[in-house]
């Protein structure tokens, strides 16, 4: 269920602009760019509403936030679809911002770990297997609708569709019962006095599993540590993202890729990046999930090295590591989280964690489109030595000690 309402919130959010950017500021009578930044403020609004939306998953559950966040994304695409000049497009964009704040990954994720604690790792990345396909679903058949009813009945399209599909979906999330609020001690959440720190199923909710004996987390200073080097890593892992889905066809022209090959090779980073989280839903589901982020983090610098290097013969070589690295990196942001401090707190802690990605994400197309204007391909430098950066932070990641903290390198046990 989330799998398909994920699809849909992705293919109606993020991915709407690349599609309809066009036809919505020639209506409109705005250039391209204040289209694009309209989805920038939304991508802004969602980095503040995140923590806000963990907090309540954590003490409600999932259910009734993503409920809200579908209505939220009727709204905000029927403002968009109903749209007639620049104040009515930034005020619908802002509207599914606060969707896409209470309605994506981190909802999705904080909701599974709600239900089934320390054990959603499996089901992160049955997620993420099913949402990798939105924009080889959400491009198409946006394409399809604004060429049948326009890009206002595309919007108003993909509201109906947040409605008759959407909604029923997450109103189906078993229910848990309410639980105290967390407090938040650095980047740990602890439970409230007299409170156990396990999840609380309500009627509806599945059992969740006695947990296994589980290493220890990290907690005071190697916590904080973490936190901070985690959230540099998703912002960085974010922005390299964002970058290539809103410039990769023109990046790959710039190192001497036909238009045609380049929209082709384009279209290769969805299939990447299932493959390879069906790589980490098998034989990488036995490693910590550190090991997997760090062998996906050097995954884009090492196809930049090569791109930069080799030319257009390696640019398929370049475009299967960037998806098949961005691939695992998004289920990283999270099963690491859930592995290195605990269920406890979780929906929480991801809004502190991802608001600097969603300010990163919102900066990226202009960033990475001017150095793309001013270096060409050599653009890839910026990206790849970031890139770098990320796997140096993953290195770097405190260990924790024998009796209280969590091991992260050497010999990486197994996660629940």
């Amino acid at each position: 269920m989330l799998g398909v309402s994920q699809t849909l919130a992705w293919a109606s959010s993020y991915y709407l602009p690349a599609v309809l950017a066009t036809s919505m500021a020639r209506d409109l009578g705005v250039s391209s760019v204040m289209v694009f930044a309209a989805f920038s403020l939304a991508l802004l609004v969602s980095a503040a509403v995140g923590p806000l939306a963990g907090r309540l998953i954590d003490t409600w559950g999932g259910r009734p936030v993503l409920v809200g966040s579908s209505l939220v994304f009727a709204a905000g695409l029927s403002i968009v679809g109903l749209a007639q000049g620049p104040a009515t497009l930034f005020a619908g964009w802002a509207v599914i911002g606060l969707a896409m704040g209470s309605g994506l990954y981190e909802a999705a994720f904080s909701t599974l770990v709600r239900l089934r604690g320390t054990g959603a790792r499996t089901a992160i990345t049955g997620i993420t297997l099913i949402a990798g396909f939105a924009s080889t679903v959400g491009w198409p058949l946006s394409a399809l609708l604004e060429a049948q009813v326009g890009w206002r009945g595309a919007c108003l399209a993909w509201a109906a569709l947040h409605l008759v599909l959407g909604l029923p979906l997450n109103v189906a999330i078993p229910r848990v019962a309410p639980a105290a609020p967390a407090r938040m001690s650095g980047h740990i959440a602890v439970p409230r006095a007299g409170e156990a720190a396990g999840t609380q199923p309500g009627a509806d909710a599945p059992p969740v599993p006695a947990p296994a004996p589980a290493e220890p987390h990290l907690t005071g200073r190697d916590g904080r540590i973490a936190g901070v080097l985690l959230a540099f890593v998703f912002a960085v892992t974010w922005f390299i993202s964002t970058a290539m889905a809103a410039h990769l066809p023109l990046l790959l022209q710039g190192a001497g890729v036909s238009i045609a090959l380049a929209v082709g090779l384009g279209a290769l980073v969805g299939p990447a990046q299932v493959v390879a989280r069906l790589l980490e839903f098998g034989m990488l589901r036995r490693m910590h999930p550190l090991l997997s982020a760090r062998l996906a983090a050097v995954a884009h610098p090492l196809g930049a090295v090569l791109l930069v290097a080799g030319g257009p013969a390696l640019a398929p070589l370049f475009v299967l590591l960037h998806g098949a690295g961005n691939g695992i990196l998004t289920i990283a942001k999270g099963t690491l989280p859930l592995v290195m401090f605990g269920p406890q707190g979780y929906g929480l802690r991801q809004g502190w964690l991802t608001m600097p990605a969603r300010f990163a994400q919102a900066i990226a197309p202009l960033a990475f489109g001017l150095a793309l204007e001013r270096w060409g391909v050599g653009a890839l430098w910026l990206s790849g030595v970031l890139g770098v950066l990320a796997f140096g932070a993953l290195m770097a990641m405190p260990k924790g000690n024998r009796s209280g903290g969590m091991r992260a390198t050497g010999s990486l046990a197994s996660a629940p």
